[in-house]
């Protein structure tokens, strides 16, 4: 197997777009490209476009009818198709909505085929992670469901154990239901409380996965305010004895990066410094635990200019296998590429200046009283014992 990671883009990805106003401004992926090429990232890595997502490709999560409306909708998208969540406030449509959807599940596919047949060890399409892509709807500003597609292109390829982390302050409900009674994946999301965020119907820890998949469904529901020693505190809980006991071949990871605090989509309190360290401990759970195979998505994510770019630069690094130390000043050119595109001053350095750290759960003790601690002992109660593990 090759070390080198490979970064999926294809500059055609950003004709996603939702038009003036909408949260997803496509801004946000042209500055994280270009914040990865002026550190220099680009030389640690090899930079491949994939081709959009065919119609059998599409298959392996979507409908048919569902395709044959997002096509519709791309040639007129003055004719919503409601039925199927297109023509929305959250998902407007846009004329070639089919075309560039399809572009970015195919990065996302294109990344797992890489992976999985050793060309690199890790692949990063932080343009993907549209997980809440239904199998016959769009939601949440999501069309094509491309972390789905990877996976399920992963199990047509022969991959038999995957699992599937999603760390976008929303629920991963697109991804958990495709695979909700499919013994081969285990997808496990940390995510805001439905209580308190959209999509508000699912992520409770009780949902553990369908019949013939007990236990692979795995959701930690935190409490609006979560700050980084919690964040972490219930990912370090929850995630790594999962993932060893599942035992996979491939680890695929969503990496939204709306969880921060300036996110202006949801309420927790993480800093860019917390998502670097997450990201670091999914590069190491590939290593231990799937042979080094990792895919890398993108997600949710907007403070497009002070947050994303920055989080995920940091992700592509990481894959690269050349991290970029936090106190890294931001290159110059980038900051005026940020002005120059959005009127906005650009942040001075690759860290929100934190050093995050978090009590391990297992050692420093249950805190009966904390909202966080409730939410980890609930999930590892409900889903631990399903995979022979003390809760």
């Amino acid at each position: 197997m090759s070390g080198r990671a490979q970064l999926m883009w294809d500059e055609r990805v950003t004709r996603y777009d939702f038009g003036p106003g909408h949260p997803m401004d496509p801004v946000r992926l042209s500055l994280t490209r270009s914040l990865v090429r002026d550190l220099g990232i680009d030389r640690e890595l090899s930079v491949v476009a994939a081709p959009a997502a065919g119609d059998s490709t599409l298959a392996l999560v979507h409908r048919a009818d569902y395709v044959a409306a997002v096509r519709r909708v791309s040639a007129d998208p003055k004719a919503p198709e409601l039925d199927y969540g297109l023509g929305t406030m959250d998902n407007p449509a846009f004329a070639a909505m089919h075309e560039a959807s399809a572009l970015i599940a195919g990065q996302s596919v294109g990344a797992a085929e890489a992976v999985w047949s050793g060309d690199v060890r890790h692949a990063v399409n932080f343009a993907g992670g549209l997980h809440h892509a239904m199998p016959g709807a769009a939601a949440g500003f999501c069309v094509y469901n491309d972390p789905a597609l990877a996976v399920a292109r992963l199990l047509e390829l022969g991959a038999e154990r995957v699992v599937y982390v999603d760390v976008d302050v929303h629920h991963g409900d697109g991804v958990q239901t495709v695979f909700w009674d499919d013994p081969r994946v285990l997808t496990i999301s940390l995510h805001e409380h439905p209580r308190t965020l959209f999509p508000f119907v699912s992520g409770w820890a009780e949902e553990t996965g369908g019949p013939a998949a007990e236990g692979g469904a795995v959701n930690v529901p935190l409490p609006a305010g979560t700050g980084d020693a919690g964040w972490l505190r219930a990912f370090h809980a929850v995630v790594p004895e999962l993932v060893a006991a599942f035992r996979p071949q491939v680890l695929v990871t969503q990496h939204g990066a709306d969880t921060h605090v300036e996110d202006s989509q949801a309420h927790l309190a993480v800093s860019l410094d917390a998502q670097r360290v997450v990201a670091e401990a999914c590069h190491a759970l590939a290593h231990e635990h799937a042979e080094g195979r990792w895919v890398a998505l993108g997600g949710g994510g907007y403070a497009v200019t002070d947050v994303v770019p920055r989080s995920w630069a940091h992700l592509v690094a990481i894959a690269a296998g050349a991290p970029v130390p936090p106190e890294t000043p931001t290159p110059e050119d980038w900051r005026h590429e940020v002005y120059a595109r959005t009127r906005q001053e650009a942040p001075r350095r690759m860290t929100d200046g934190l050093r995050p750290a978090w009590p391990d759960f297992l050692t420093a003790g249950y805190d009966p009283s904390n909202r966080v601690d409730q939410s980890i002992l609930t999930t590892r109660r409900t889903v631990f014992p399903l995979h022979g593990l003390l809760p």
